[in-house]
């Protein structure tokens, strides 16, 4: 009874890995050839992994939030700042 349940746990490992080399396959059809390297960053065992760890804020007891300044930019640096982002 025992090595059957082992032999079970085996294969549902084997299906998960399975799982990720289709999807992985799937993401390098759909995403172009410079941006393969960050399918296994985003694949969802590697964020299940970090996600929480990833989004936490530590904040020190009596902070209080302030809004930063807004700083005004001429019509030429805001084509710029637009033109960069979209790079």
């Amino acid at each position: 009874m025992v090595e059957v349940k082992k032999i079970v746990e085996e294969w549902e490992i084997w299906d998960k890995e399975e799982e990720v080399v289709r999807l992985e396959k799937k993401a390098k059809i759909l995403v172009p050839e410079k941006f393969h390297w960050w399918i296994k960053i985003f694949s969802k065992k590697t964020v299940g992994k970090n996600a929480h760890q990833e989004n936490i804020i530590e904040l020190k007891e009596g902070f209080i939030l302030r809004k930063g300044k807004v700083y005004p930019l001429s019509r030429e640096e805001r084509e710029e700042v637009r033109e960069f982002t979209q790079e």
